[in-house]
């Protein structure tokens, strides 16, 4: 008996060790790379089954307490409510619901003049007011062709792609067949559900055919790296399982949507993410009002927290004063005639900031202040309040999207490229890097990436030219090495971009041309016979133009404005 004892107790010290033991951090291939740990849950009347209230006072019951048959009744019949209303949401979304078909085709960064082979794809949709369908933009990406499919049908219809907003992975699709539209019903968006509200998550995730519905309760709110665009904006985490093919499915609380599902954590079990309803309103409002998408607003900043007391006396804030330090400013922003390095950031648009970057939102959450920019739409002012050297000063910013120096995709787009003499010049992007694998990061050349991932431009329409790959002849020959490095000068001249140096070669009057790159390297060709060489290299490698197609309609504008001149 003693000895059974002891292993009893041996057994019990063992397992509140490993009950203790954290798990080895996953990898996300879906999601952002890298969470901070979860804040503490909110208790509300509506997450917690042991929460009574007194005279408006939520108060916890212990676990042991008995609870009334009154209390008790009024589960029952909440839960019978909320069977009946996920429900009549799924009957709801039977009608609205629709499978995404696409084939795309993306290009080729490497081998710039041509495409990769075509793929197909699914995913789901729903339709809105308006006779429109709301699915994610990367279900669609470098498509070719796209079919939808509603429930119960066996018929498959042409759509058009309206809109896609690849920043916060949207978009809106057309169908102009009448039939298609016989007993479909638009859904309506809701409102940012509170933490633990359950949802449905309707689509057609792979494993089946047929429509599906899976439901969660929400977990978190705050901005969330979308993977997609490689944006950051308020995302919803919720414990229901979103898998490929549920992409662009509602997700729907009561009669009403809560949100988008658009990606997952992989290595987690039953995390998914939707896109809140502000984010979507914000991207149909462009649309509709513009057009066009019109894109999310960025001050262009990079601050610093100014949670170190020391900080804080340094740029002498009063202990009442909160905010954040203006590190680095984008020169093609507006907050760069305004703000200075240095500037304490108080509050936005009457919002106070903390320390920590972070605003009030809702209740007792918080959420960083760049949700309050990103909601912005574009042009629109805001109201910043800083503190400059000891003296507080309020004064507008007007938002407008930014570019990045380095663009982070290039979606429904060809490349852009120009071949001269078998020497391949192509604008730097992030897709090029992607081409080098999965650990581009790691494998693409470390400068090329360090300058992706930090350097801000200095004028508008800036590129960074690199020299991709050398397409091998006796003009060549010994250049070979020089691939991937920046192209800094034609003749002596800096070049802004791949147009540019297009034009300074095309229009060189001398005898030959120079190409100044980094590490002090230079190219030096003949002209003329670099000219005849080039035709000669792009019938060898059955290249059909020494340009892009964007390059030779910018050639072709220019030469029809120069005519109409004459």
């Amino acid at each position: 008996m003693a000895s059974f004892l002891r292993t009893a107790r041996k057994l019990a010290s063992s397992s509140s060790q490993y009950g203790h033991l954290k798990s080895p951090p996953s990898t996300t291939r879906n999601a952002a790379a890298s969470r901070g740990p979860p804040r503490p849950p909110i208790s509300d009347n509506s997450s917690n089954l042991f929460a009574g209230k007194t005279n408006g006072v939520t108060r916890m019951l212990p676990c042991s307490a008995p609870i009334s048959s009154s209390y008790d009744r009024r589960w029952r019949t909440r839960r019978v409510g909320v069977r009946k209303g996920n429900a009549a949401a799924v009957e709801l979304a039977l009608n609205s619901v629709v499978k995404v078909f696409s084939v795309l085709c993306s290009p080729n960064y490497l081998l710039p003049w041509q495409n990769k082979s075509q793929r197909e794809t699914m995913g789901s949709g729903f339709v809105i007011p308006g006779r429109k369908i709301l699915t994610n933009a990367h279900v669609i990406a470098d498509h070719s062709f796209v079919l939808v499919r509603k429930h119960g049908s066996p018929a498959k219809y042409r759509a058009e792609v309206k809109a896609v907003g690849h920043e916060c992975d949207l978009a809106i699709l057309a169908v102009e067949s009448e039939e298609f539209w016989d007993g479909m019903n638009p859904l309506e968006l809701g409102d940012i559900p509170l933490l633990q509200e359950a949802v449905s998550v309707v689509g057609y995730p792979q494993g089946g055919d047929n429509i599906s519905v899976t439901k969660g309760v929400v977990s978190r709110v705050e901005p969330t790296q979308y993977v997609h665009g490689a944006s950051q904006l308020m995302a919803i985490q919720i414990d229901a399982a979103i898998n490929p093919g549920n992409s662009g499915g509602p997700a729907i609380m009561g009669n009403k949507v809560a949100g988008v599902a658009f990606q997952n954590l992989s290595g987690a079990e039953n995390i998914g993410y939707i896109i809140p309803v502000p984010v979507i309103k914000h991207f149909i409002y462009g649309v509709e009002e513009k057009g066009k998408y019109t894109g999310f607003c960025s001050l262009g900043l990079s601050c610093q927290p100014t949670e170190n007391v020391h900080l804080r006396n340094h740029f002498g804030m009063q202990p009442d004063m909160t905010g954040v330090l203006v590190s680095k400013i984008n020169p093609l922003s507006d907050a760069h005639n305004v703000l200075k390095k240095d500037d304490i950031i108080l509050s936005f648009d009457g919002v106070p900031i903390a320390n920590d970057g972070t605003v009030p939102f809702r209740n007792r959450e918080r959420i960083t202040f760049d949700h309050l920019v990103s909601m912005k739409q574009p042009n629109e002012n805001a109201i910043v309040r800083v503190l400059r050297d000891g003296k507080e000063h309020e004064l507008n910013i007007i938002l407008r999207p930014l570019q990045p120096l380095v663009p982070v995709h290039q979606f429904d787009k060809l490349p852009s490229y120009y071949i001269f003499a078998g020497l391949v010049f192509v604008p730097l992007t992030q897709p090029y890097l992607h081409e080098y694998g999965e650990d581009w990061y790691n494998t693409s050349p470390r400068r090329l990436c360090e300058r992706a991932l930090r350097e801000l431009p200095k004028k508008a329409n800036q590129q960074l030219v690199i020299l991709s790959q050398v397409l091998m002849d006796d003009i060549n020959a010994g250049y070979e090495r020089l691939a991937e490095l920046q192209v800094l000068k034609v003749n002596g001249t800096e070049i802004d971009n791949l147009e540019h140096l297009c034009q300074l070669v095309e229009n060189c009057s001398t005898e030959s041309v120079r190409f100044d790159l980094e590490d002090d390297r230079v190219i030096a060709l003949n002209y003329e016979v670099a000219k005849v060489a080039t035709s000669r290299i792009l019938m060898r490698h059955r290249i059909p133009s020494a340009k892009s197609v964007d390059l030779i309609d910018t050639q072709n504008s220019s030469q029809s404005e120069l005519a109409s001149q004459c």
